[in-house]
């Protein structure tokens, strides 16, 4: 009955960030107070959470998710609290409640932790293990006792080679985050505004360390993914020059470790490369060590001026060089493309349209995606309007080639209900 039982939401769409978590935990005493579940489903969390009931004095609910996720998060929140109401505590992270504090709180969370999770889920555990306060535990926001916002102030950047990527104990293994922090500030990403703006790599001794772990657990079948926002730049000091040298250093090592007969993938899923980036040099390290066939970019849009406006930090022709370079090394090439993009107007639209098809005539395929506001972003109060029909036409064709992929309708629908929501503060 002294145990903290530490329910863990973890679905498909969250589990990196909720890895980081489980993993932190396992660095600290605390984690000895703690019987950690995973839930993989609503129906699997619901009924972890009767079980736990019973068992349990203290009970902690931990959920991730991102502005996308907001609604069904928001249903769940209030089929958690009806079916029982102050059974246990439910701790928001992530992407939108880091973005929207206030607002993840009025959905009926118990407490949003604010930025890196990290150190902050470390010291909450440690308070409640220890019946304290944890009021006053730094990076969190909550609804005090006379119904009044407190948040109680930002937590230093963390070192990541202080925290293991993934849990090993709990063995919830996974890809490894090597790099946080973007330089770039994109006026659509939340990514700068919450990790930083300048990198901070994991050490390649530390990301070797996990290497090793998946390798003696998986043997031969083992996958090495990242997680970063952009795969050419580790070890680059600003995240704009390369640091080649350092990054063909981390792959040798891992091959090292995992053999000729286990993957690394490296430019693709769940990261992608920015276009200028892509050189005979940056090709060569992927043909070279890793095991993917295909690279991911970013291009958003084929209108000079809408990339200028989002502050992307890259030119059209950048673009066009990355693609020709890729295939010319018999690569295949991914290219996300925004549509619906603040400001975007007639002459944009047919530029973008332009660059999808002679790019994929060229054997491209386009990852069609439409643009969503984000909290904490310049963008955030952007307005909204449904895809315009010449976009749908053409994503359309390119689809039935099969030179096109996406959601982009799922996140049209999405997208003007979260415009609504950030303007209004209301999710029903």
């Amino acid at each position: 009955m002294n145990k903290i039982a530490f329910i863990i939401y973890y679905h498909k769409q969250n589990f990196y960030s909720l890895n980081a978590i489980a993993g932190a935990l396992e660095t600290d005493e605390v984690f000895d107070s703690i019987d950690f579940y995973f839930a993989r489903s609503q129906d699997k969390l619901l009924m972890g959470l009767e079980e736990a009931i019973k068992t349990y004095k203290k009970i902690v609910l931990g959920i991730s998710f991102s502005t996308i996720q907001l609604f069904e998060t928001y249903d769940l929140v209030q089929k958690l609290k009806n079916l029982f109401p102050e059974k246990c505590l439910i701790v928001a992270g992530g992407s939108h409640p880091t973005g929207d504090p206030f607002g993840t709180l009025r959905m009926g969370f118990d407490i949003v932790i604010v930025g890196e999770g990290e150190g902050t889920i470390v010291d909450i555990m440690q308070k409640i293990a220890n019946n304290e306060n944890y009021s006053m535990v730094k990076g969190i926001a909550y609804i005090n006792d006379v119904t009044e916002y407190k948040f109680t102030g930002k937590r230093d950047l963390i070192n990541l080679d202080e925290y293991p990527p993934f849990p090993v104990k709990n063995t919830r293994f996974g890809a490894i985050e090597i790099t946080r922090g973007c330089p770039y500030v994109c006026y659509f990403c939340q990514t700068p505004y919450i990790l930083g703006t300048s990198p901070r790599h994991r050490s390649i001794e530390s990301i070797c360390k996990y290497v090793q772990v998946l390798a003696t657990h998986y043997g031969d079948n083992t996958d090495i993914r990242f997680i970063t926002p952009n795969a050419f730049s580790y070890g680059s000091k600003d995240g704009k020059n390369l640091d080649l040298k350092k990054l063909e250093d981390l792959l040798i090592n891992i091959r090292e470790i995992i053999g000729k007969n286990a993957r690394i993938f490296l430019g693709t899923f769940p990261s992608e490369v920015r276009p200028e980036h892509v050189s005979n040099d940056t090709l060569d390290l992927v043909l070279k060590y890793a095991n993917n066939d295909n690279i991911t970019i970013g291009a958003q849009s084929g209108s000079q001026s809408i990339l200028d406006s989002c502050h992307r930090g890259h030119s059209v022709e950048d673009i066009y060089n990355a693609v020709d370079l890729t295939l010319k090394n018999d690569l295949k090439i991914n290219i996300d493309f925004i549509f619906g993009l603040p400001g975007e107007n007639e002459e944009d639209i047919k530029l973008t349209i332009g660059m999808m098809k002679e790019l994929s005539n060229k054997g491209a395929r386009v990852h069609a995606h439409s643009f969503i506001p984000l909290p904490q972003t310049p963008f955030a109060m952007a307005s909204v309007t449904r895809i315009k029909d010449i976009y749908k036409r053409e994503i359309k064709s390119l689809i039935s080639k099969g030179s096109a992929f996406g959601e982009w309708k799922k996140q049209e629908r999405l997208a003007i209900k979260i415009a609504e929501y950030l303007k209004t503060k209301k999710l029903k």
